[in-house]
């Protein structure tokens, strides 16, 4: 059985051939012991382009609309994938830079968002660059407002989405690369910062439109990959944190799911599902995510400040309406030992995996602290009792 095969089997809620798996992997060290060659490019680039002011802006934006320069960097991110044995690999169609920073140690993307890059050292010495999250671009809605808005036809999306399809196929689908975007809360506030966007919150003329903006955009994104067959797609889209909800659940019912329901609905319409991808407690909105018709939800974030907020509970209660994606703890994965993430790892794949509507995971994703050897112990208990039917050991 192949990768795409295996995981649109298991979100179907029927059982492949073995576990399928998904990963976030930000740690060059375990790169690295994949023989993935790890390059600067990237942020030497942006350094470099910086000093060409609004023609620098002009190239890295051009950069993506390159077949063959997409083509080669995902070919290595792939290549990862195909060898440590995780199904699915991601290409972006959205969360592209706009303008970068006059330091040259970050860009601002389409949605406003600053993002800078940090590097982090692991103990063996391997740094790894990370893009990060430092705020929003838009003081105010009259800045939001002069802000061109993304486009979802710009012709990346869809180079980006067939470059990926193209290695998948070259190395015989033994990955199924997978369109993800940005979508609804997230990216909306992040243009701001929580802050200001709390703001506007209060203000129901403005925040419609910012969500209206969203929700066009991300419609449209979403039905033109899936008519031009993608049969899986991600959206990045974290509605809340280790104690709660960015927002109240009436705010989400209001603004969120409407849009929500109707890319779910758009996607199912020509064969493609649906993963989103949301951080935190969802506790309270839970049910809204099913009834918007969302497939499959990652991480299922195993260190909240909910006890109930429980991967091993909410299968009991929901787990023939979803499928879940997650949720080995990178805090045991960081800090506990190689038993203690063996144990973890075997009790989500023997009581969860059965009958599939299960994709193993980190419960967020792979960063530079966690070391290969617990990787390794991670990704061999998937190897060893991932094979359907699951044998539960005694």
């Amino acid at each position: 059985m192949n990768a795409p095969e295996r995981v649109l089997k298991a979100i179907d809620h029927e059982e492949p051939d073995r576990v399928p798996s998904f990963e976030i992997v930000t740690n060059n060290s375990i790169l690295k012991y994949y023989d993935i060659p790890i390059g600067k490019g990237y942020r030497d680039g942006i350094k470099q382009l910086s000093k060409l002011g609004e023609k620098g802006n002009e190239l890295i934006v051009k950069g993506y609309t390159s077949f063959d320069y997409v083509k080669r960097v995902l070919k290595q991110s792939h290549e990862f994938f195909r060898r440590a044995e995780i199904d699915i690999a991601l290409t972006l169609a959205s969360i592209y830079p706009r303008k970068i920073l006059k330091e040259g140690d970050g860009i601002i993307d389409e949605y406003g968002r600053i993002m800078k890059q940090r590097v982090y050292k692991a103990k063996d010495g391997t740094e790894t660059v990370i893009n990060e999250y430092f705020g929003g671009y838009f003081k105010n809605f009259d800045d939001y407002e002069s802000w061109e808005q993304p486009d979802p036809y710009w012709e990346a999306r869809l180079i980006n989405f067939k470059a990926g399809r193209e290695i998948q196929e070259e190395k015989n689908d033994e990955i199924f690369s997978v369109p993800s975007l940005g979508a609804l809360m997230e990216c909306s506030w992040e243009g701001f910062g929580l802050e200001n966007f709390s703001r506007i919150l209060t203000r129901p003329k403005q925040v419609r439109k910012i969500f209206d903006d969203r929700g066009k955009f991300t419609l449209e994104l979403v039905k033109l990959l899936a008519e031009n067959d993608a049969q899986l797609v991600l959206l990045w889209d974290d509605y809340g944190f280790k104690n709660g909800l960015f927002m109240s659940p009436k705010n989400y019912q209001t603004y969120v799911f409407p849009w929500l329901k109707r890319i779910c609905s758009t996607a199912h319409k020509h064969n493609c599902k649906v993963i989103l991808h949301s951080d935190g407690d969802l506790s309270e909105i839970f049910e809204d995510i099913i009834n918007c018709g969302v497939d499959a939800l990652n991480p299922i974030e195993p260190t909240t400040a909910n006890p109930d907020y429980d991967i091993f509970k909410l299968n009991e209660k929901y787990g023939n309406k979803i499928t879940f994606i997650g949720n080995v703890s990178p805090v045991l994965l960081t800090l506990g030992e190689i038993a203690e993430i063996e144990a973890s790892a075997k009790r989500l794949i023997c009581e969860i995996a059965p009958g599939g509507g299960y994709v193993f995971s980190s419960g967020h994703s792979i960063n530079p602290a966690i070391s290969v050897d617990s990787f390794e112990a991670m990704q061999n208990i998937k190897r060893k009792y991932g094979k359907y039917p699951i044998e539960v050991p005694d």
